[in-house]
């Protein structure tokens, strides 16, 4: 580190490229520091730094994480506490562009496995982002040498000296309850639980952060529904069941019928302490099915949905530049089946009309010959008892679903009240006018998805770059792929690791590619190696990396436009 400071000094006033100089690993009194890439000039993306501390300089103890809830629960706390320090440390260097500017990839709410900080047998990584100090484009070299050998070491020192014990030792035990509720969906046949005296509307409509509890109604479960769950920490907790099958959310306007759903689609991830949902546990595999209107398609079996196309039109191995919003809902669904999903949510705000449902009038004027689209009302039932798939629907607008439903809540005022008795009723009693479309079974699907390794090479550029835009866009080459609708991505971490595994799968994979089994090969083998393995540059760290799910990845490479 003493060597670090002379060279710095000695390189102030002289050109910005001349800090590549300092590319290397430097020793410190408590900490090693690494400086694996350095920026071109101070307007450029920061420069990437790894600060190392064993564990002799800590209380951790690699032994006590060992399950990899819990190690995933670590990376997620040391993350967040090494920002806070970067928000308390007071900063005074200044500069051209990205000078003194200090970042870690800190996550949101949703504990995923990431990369900003690393945990090894000898001690613990943190994996930041800075801007070297310039004026103009001349380095401020005693201002770098303060911010690489003083401030640095300093803010990752306090992190693993003050942080919250405690705190520590409640989210690894929450990781472990989480794992246990899991678990325990499995053995009864559950899909979803949602603990009583949750919170589960957002402080805004674009944050994740739950609303304030004065605010918000704490989530009370109906009693017929009410199941107790004895957690390894020893709590217990009572909560919502939803059984496998077909379950229907209605109620009125603005009564919390989507804010539930939305709690549910979320609850594919765990979440931290303080959010509201930490006891919001869903299968794993659930994914948000909606209508997207323009989407591109290619060779997708949309024939359980929609058939006899005018003029012999196949829909066995459908592709569409185009697609209407039915077409678009009937693909993101069989696409989820092949990637072996097991739980379909579908709010009807976010879904074509005419996929949901055909009332008796307008089954009258349009005669079924006339009709290709089997709305998803007469699949529903059908795609439980022959494939195994659940449902949670939001409907508000059509009583039909009631013969369909195996379970019917109503929302009032943001809770839950069990009214399957009462709607079953009601069906009994105004008996639907409407017949049911289908033709025959849900078939099995029949065909393997094959992914064209030289029409996708084709748009790398020469450098064959690829990269995140935000939240919802990859760029590869001059393609952007819109990725707006994965409602179920959370975080642009994630979406930087999906842009370099589809850049992994068309490199590397062999040929012929079948898109499942591409995925599940790489997850398999990212399992073995790290997420770091993504990282396309040797020798510099990964730390903005956030693990997605297989159906997001089988999603992101369905919407390629190629």
């Amino acid at each position: 580190m003493e060597h670090l400071s002379k060279q710095l000094i000695k390189l102030d006033g002289k050109s910005y490229r001349a800090l590549k100089s300092i590319q290397g690993a430097y020793d410190g009194d408590m900490v090693t520091l690494f400086i694996d890439y350095v920026q071109g000039d101070p307007f450029a993306a920061p420069s990437r730094v790894r600060v190392f501390i064993p564990h002799t300089h800590t209380d951790l103890n690699p032994s006590d994480y060992v399950k990899p809830d819990q190690m995933i629960a670590l990376k997620h706390f040391f993350a967040k506490e090494c920002h806070k320090q970067l928000q308390n440390v007071k900063n005074t260097i200044s500069g051209t562009g990205k000078s003194g500017l200090i970042f870690i990839d800190v996550p949101g709410q949703e504990v995923i496995d990431r990369t900003a900080v690393f945990m090894t047998p000898k001690g613990i990584e943190f994996r930041l982002s800075c801007g070297l100090p310039a004026q103009g484009r001349r380095i401020l070299g005693h201002q770098a040498n303060t911010l690489l050998t003083s401030l640095l070491p300093k803010i990752i020192i306090n992190t693993v000296k003050n942080y919250d014990r405690e705190s520590l030792k409640k989210a690894l035990i929450l990781a472990n309850d989480q794992k246990h509720i899991r678990l325990e969906l499995k053995k009864r046949q559950l899909v979803s639980f949602i603990a009583n005296n949750s919170i589960l509307p957002r402080k805004t409509g674009v944050s994740h952060k739950p609303m304030l509890t004065q605010d918000a109604v704490p989530f009370e479960s109906p009693a017929k529904d009410e199941i107790i769950l004895k957690l390894p920490s020893g709590k217990q907790i009572r909560g919502m069941a939803i059984k496998k099958g077909v379950t229907l959310i209605t109620g009125g306007g603005y009564h919390g019928k989507s804010t539930l759903l939305q709690a549910i689609e979320k609850g594919v991830y765990n979440h931290e302490i303080g959010d509201g949902r930490e006891y919001v546990i869903t299968d794993e595999s659930a994914i948000k099915i909606r209508s997207e209107d323009g989407r591109m398609i290619k060779h997708v079996n949309i024939s359980p949905f929609i058939n006899d196309l005018p003029f012999g039109k196949t829909t066995e191995d459908f592709s569409s530049q185009n697609a209407s919003g039915s077409t678009s809902q009937a693909a993101n669904i069989m696409e989820a089946l092949e990637m072996d999903t097991t739980l379909l949510l579908i709010d009807e705000d976010t879904s074509a009309t005419n996929f949901m449902i055909r009332d008796a009038r307008m089954q009258q004027l349009v005669r079924k010959d006339k009709e290709p689209i089997t709305p998803f009302i007469d699949r529903v039932q059908d795609l439980y008892t022959e494939k195994g798939i659940s449902s949670i629907l939001v409907i508000g607008g059509s009583g039909d679903y009631f013969d369909v439903a195996d379970v019917i809540y109503m929302m009032e005022e943001y809770q839950p009240f069990n009214k399957t008795r009462e709607a079953k009723k009601i069906a009994q009693d105004l008996l639907t006018q409407r017949t049911a479309e289908i033709s025959k079974p849900f078939q099995t699907l029949k065909q393997k998805r094959m992914i064209d390794k030289r029409r996708l090479f084709q748009l790398f550029d020469k450098k064959e770059k690829v990269e995140s835009k935000g939240l919802h866009n990859i760029k590869i080459g001059k393609t952007i792929v819109d990725l707006t609708y994965l409602e179920q991505l959370v975080h642009q971490s994630q979406t930087q690791a999906l842009a370099l595994m589809i850049k992994r799968i068309i490199k590397h994979s062999k040929e012929p590619l079948a898109l499942k089994e591409a995925i599940n090969d790489l997850y398999e083998k990212l399992e073995h190696q790290g997420i770091d393995s993504l990282s396309p540059f040797a020798g510099q760290h990964p730390g903005d990396f956030a693990l997605p799910r297989k159906l997001e990845l089988a999603a992101a490479i369905n919407r390629i436009r190629h």
